[in-house]
């Protein structure tokens, strides 16, 4: 390679990478910026946000991609199932009682009283009084999906406990995101990003939230007032709660949802599938058209010669066709002037190879949302149970990857708010020597949360997998519950003991799966 080319690829005379290449015609105007995680997202966030606002209100495409991950990873009824590190608990204590039993009784009374409050009909969870835990999650998803982050602040209202209303003084108010911004809206310095006030190491140490929207005008007052609201209490009660979807090391706020990396495509398809779409309506308008033997050039001539030919003619025409309505059973015979002629408008819209540049770009869609194909398209018209069931399952992993994350990062720190004012409040089962919460709160905190379920394609074979999959001792009635159904398996059990006993109450044979008898004991039933 000679001096020049060697100079426009820094010094070096043979580039190792071809991704390095700078003089190779495909990629010699490929130069972006190497930036930190902060800064490269930073200055672009509301402008990015509001085109993806935009396009989930305005475009049936990415309003079903988010409905579809919304619904499938979170829906309305997260919740969780609590999970008592009790081995770790008995270690800290010295106490035995810290079993099994123990963590059974503590789960039950714990969940039941999470319920009351996660699913209060008045709502005293949620700060606005609007919400379930459950809606409230929704929401926060939904911002986290589109927006690229989730905040929440967790109020501590003592006033509607005071009042008798509530039985507990925690609340959730779920945040827009836009209202976490630097004061003053001044650029990011060392120690704030984004609102985010962080220490030497990082650490997240406080948020400035906005107390208005910058566009509510009806509120102008409290758009330029910012409240400095510490992540959590000297003791480690969390106050705010931030979640984004951590792509590199050193990044403090998200501002890019899953539409980000497909969003310029997205918009192309809607221009090109309006630009069809007014194409074809124009092509239904004008169905057919009568056309004169005179072109525009002889029309011209006409009229700049004086031709009184064209004049007789046109009105030859015009008194032709005035009256000519004649129709036989309804149907309207068309009669023609000497030296007319009708011509139709052949419907060439949409383009014959719409559909496959669609359904490619929709799939360029699906794989940056983390979605299947079929779930942004809704056509499942050319797959079969195989092809499906495949494309489910990675979308499935993406989802309760998304969720687990979800869960760890967003709603975990709620619970944990909640469960440090109930473990005050309420009666709850403890042996002699229980650590206190705040030295042992992830042990006492530990929890699955439970989101919809998987789902079935093939009912029969997926379920008598299922029972295959536990008899073999490879699963577990538990995670069959909550991988398929989104249940709870002790619910499970309960209610079928509440259904095997009306069966016996009401002198019903039970069915099959009331319960096993082994094939002797069965025949001698019969026989009897």
């Amino acid at each position: 390679m000679g001096q020049k080319a060697a100079a426009l690829n820094g010094g070096w005379p043979n580039v190792p990478f071809d991704a390095a290449d700078i003089t190779g015609q495909h990629t010699q105007g490929w130069m972006p910026g190497c930036f930190s995680a902060d800064t490269e997202r930073g200055p672009w966030r509301d402008r990015i946000v509001s085109r993806a606002r935009d396009l989930v209100r305005n475009d049936g495409w990415a309003a079903g991609a988010v409905t579809r991950l919304l619904d499938n990873a979170i829906g309305v009824t997260l919740r969780p199932i609590s999970k008592p590190d009790y081995r770790a608990l008995a270690h800290i204590s010295g106490n035995p009682a810290f079993d099994a039993t123990w963590a059974r009784e503590y789960s039950q009374a714990v969940d039941a009283l999470w319920r009351s409050w996660a699913d209060d009909p008045l709502h005293f969870n949620d700060a606005e009084r609007m919400l379930t835990f459950g809606q409230q999650m929704h929401l926060a998803f939904r911002h986290f999906a589109v927006d690229g982050d989730a905040v929440a602040t967790l109020p501590w209202l003592e006033s509607r406990v005071s009042r008798g209303g509530a039985r507990y003084a925690t609340a959730l108010q779920i945040v827009d995101p836009d209202r976490l911004s630097n004061p003053q809206m001044q650029m990011d310095l060392q120690n704030i990003r984004g609102g985010v006030e962080i220490d030497d190491l990082g650490v997240p140490l406080a948020y400035y939230i906005r107390r208005a929207h910058e566009a509510d005008w009806y509120s102008a007052q409290n758009t330029t007032i910012w409240d400095r609201i510490s992540r959590e209490t000297s003791w480690g009660r969390p106050k705010v709660v931030h979640m984004f979807e951590h792509h590199r090391g050193g990044q403090h706020t998200g501002g890019t949802g899953i539409l980000t990396p497909v969003m310029q495509r997205l918009k192309m398809l809607i221009k090109y599938d309006g630009s069809e779409l007014d194409a074809a309506i124009i092509n239904a308008i004008f169905a057919g058209y009568i056309e004169s033997p005179y072109d525009p050039e002889m029309v011209a001539e006409a009229v700049e010669g004086g031709d009184e030919s064209f004049g007789v003619y046109q009105d030859g025409r015009i008194a032709f066709h005035e009256g000519k309505n004649i129709s036989l059973n309804g149907a309207r015979l068309p009669i023609l002037y000497p030296g007319e002629k009708i011509n139709t408008v052949s419907a060439s819209r949409p383009a014959g190879n719409f559909r496959d540049f669609e359904r490619a770009v929709l799939n360029n869609v699906a794989s940056g949302a983390g979605l299947s194909p079929m779930q942004v398209s809704n056509d499942w018209s050319d797959v079969n149970y195989s092809s499906a069931r495949g494309s489910l399952l990675e979308a499935w992993k993406t989802m309760k990857r998304r969720r687990d994350d979800f869960s760890i990062g967003f709603a975990t720190p709620i619970r944990l708010a909640w469960l440090e004012e109930c473990m005050e409040v309420d009666d709850l089962p403890m042996p002699r020597n229980a650590p206190d919460f705040v030295d042992a709160r992830h042990a006492y905190s530990r929890a699955r949360w439970l989101g919809p379920g998987r789902g079935w394609i093939d009912p029969v074979a997926e379920k008598q997998g299922a029972i295959l999959g536990m008899d073999g001792g490879l699963s577990t009635l538990e995670s069959e519950c909550a991988e398929n159904e989104g249940g709870d398996w002790i619910e499970t059990l309960d209610q079928r003991a509440v259904e095997v006993k009306a069966f016996e109450e009401r002198g019903l044979p039970k069915p099959d799966w009331a319960g096993y008898l082994p094939p002797e004991q069965s025949k001698r039933d019969q026989e009897k």
